[in-house]
């Protein structure tokens, strides 16, 4: 069975490599979930190489990249908050997905809200991601609230916020 590789991104070059695949995989999956116009508009605002530089420098983000051996297929986005840690980003690529890479993911996030002292771990999740929202619930996480949230533009990020908690510290 393969296996993935996790590597913190530590410098630019990192994050624009990320960026280049968040767009791919962003066009790749949530068209059956939101439109073209949505998808764009989001990777530009929160996935680009832009975005992604200002969240590592100004709201404490943490970007990750994924690896089945030498190729890139798949990122996490975390960021540190003062009582937990925000889960932002989890992708991977089309090819990448239904290898149970996603579990090897979740562990190493889970070993990085430990090393923070983090007592839990919560992400947003599309209310029409029925395969993702199946995932998370299979790793443990539980719904604790639904939001809607205008991101500008027009549109609107309908949302469960999930959490998963962890070992008491």
């Amino acid at each position: 069975m393969k296996s993935i590789n996790i590597v913190e991104c530590k410098n630019e070059d990192d994050l624009k490599e990320v960026a280049i695949l968040a767009k791919k995989i962003w066009h790749e999956f949530f068209p059956r979930i939101i439109s073209e116009a949505q998808i764009d508009y989001m990777v530009e605002q929160f996935q680009s190489f832009d975005a992604m530089q200002d969240q590592v420098k100004h709201q404490q983000y943490h970007y990750h990249k994924v690896y089945e051996g030498d190729e890139l297929v798949g990122y996490i986005g975390l960021q540190n908050q003062p009582d937990r840690l925000f889960l932002s980003k989890l992708y991977l690529k089309d090819l990448a997905r239904g290898k149970h890479y996603a579990t090897e993911m979740f562990e190493y996030v889970k070993k990085q809200a430990e090393k923070y002292c983090y007592s839990s771990v919560y992400l947003t999740c599309n209310k029409y991601n029925k395969h993702s929202l199946a995932v998370y619930e299979k790793f443990g996480f539980q719904w604790i609230d639904s939001v809607q949230t205008d991101i500008g533009n027009g549109f609107i990020m309908d949302d469960y916020i999930l959490e998963y908690r962890l070992g008491t510290f």
